[in-house]
C-alpha cells in the first residue's frame, strides 16, 4: 500500500505490540511469494491443502504459541488505527475485537474489523479446521455478554477486491498514482497504480487500474 506490502503494514502494527519474535503469518494463497518475501523475518504457518480461515489458522498454531494468548489482525486491510492503544488495559481474560467506528459499537455482519485478542483458554478450544473467528468464536461470547469491542474512528479500507486495493493506495497518496519502484512510466495515469516492474508505455493511459508486469491492467471500475 504506497508501495509497501499490506503483509508488511501488518507486521509492523502488531510487532511493537507482542515482540518482534512472536510474529507469525499464515499463508495459503500466493505461497511461494510470501515464502520468499518473509524468510528468516516471522514465523511461518503454511495451510495445506487448504486455507483455514482465521480461526482455524489461529488453532493450528497451537505448538508454536505454547500457552501464549494472540494479537490476530488481517492483512488484507489498510487502516490508520493504532493496535497498540486498543489492546491497552486487556484483563488477559475476556476475547477482545478491534473495531473501526464509533465508540460504543456493537459487534454485527456490518462491522469492520481491526484484529482481535484471545486468551489461551480460548485459543486452546479453537477446532483446527476452516472456520472465521466469528463463527468459533466471538458470536459465543457475545451472546454470554462476555466479549469486549473496543472502537476507534479511523479510515478503514478492506482490500478484497481489485477497487478497493486501488481507493486504499489513492487514500494513502493523497490521490496521486502510485508507482512501485523500478517501474517504467512513460503514459499517463489516472488513478492508478502501476506495481513494482510495471511498465507503461507512451501513448497508454490508465485510468482507475491496476497495471502488473507489461501487459496485464486490472480496471478496479
Amino acid at each position: 500500500m504506497g508501495n509497501v506490502p499490506l503483509v508488511d503494514l501488518a507486521i509492523d502494527r502488531v510487532a511493537p505490540v507482542v515482540g518482534a519474535g512472536a510474529v507469525a503469518v499464515n499463508v495459503h494463497h500466493g505461497r511461494d511469494q510470501l515464502e520468499a518475501h518473509l524468510a528468516g523475518r516471522v514465523h511461518l504457518s503454511v495451510e495445506e491443502p487448504v486455507a483455514l480461515g482465521t480461526a482455524g489458522a489461529v488453532a493450528n498454531l497451537r505448538s508454536w504459541l505454547d500457552g501464549r494468548p494472540v494479537l490476530v489482525v488481517n492483512a488484507d486491510a489498510w487502516h490508520a488505527a493504532d493496535v497498540g492503544a486498543m489492546v491497552e488495559g486487556w484483563d488477559g481474560e475476556r476475547v477482545r475485537v478491534l473495531v473501526a467506528g464509533r465508540p460504543g459499537e456493537k459487534l454485527g455482519a456490518a462491522s469492520r474489523v481491526l484484529g482481535s485478542v484471545l486468551p489461551w483458554s480460548v485459543v486452546r478450544s479453537l477446532p483446527v479446521e476452516p472456520s472465521g473467528l466469528y463463527e468459533a468464536c466471538w458470536r459465543h461470547h457475545q451472546a454470554r455478554g462476555s466479549l469486549e469491542v473496543v472502537a476507534r474512528d479511523v479510515p478503514f479500507v478492506d482490500c478484497g477486491t481489485p477497487a478497493d486495493y486501488l481507493d486504499a493506495n489513492l487514500v494513502v497518496s493523497g490521490g496521486e498514482p502510485v508507482v512501485g519502484p523500478g517501474a517504467v512510466v512513460e503514459g499517463t495515469l489516472v488513478r492508478s497504480v502501476v506495481w513494482s516492474g510495471g511498465v507503461v508505455g507512451a501513448g497508454e493511459v490508465l485510468v482507475d487500474s491496476i497495471r502488473v508486469g507489461e501487459t496485464l491492467t486490472v480496471r478496479a471500475r
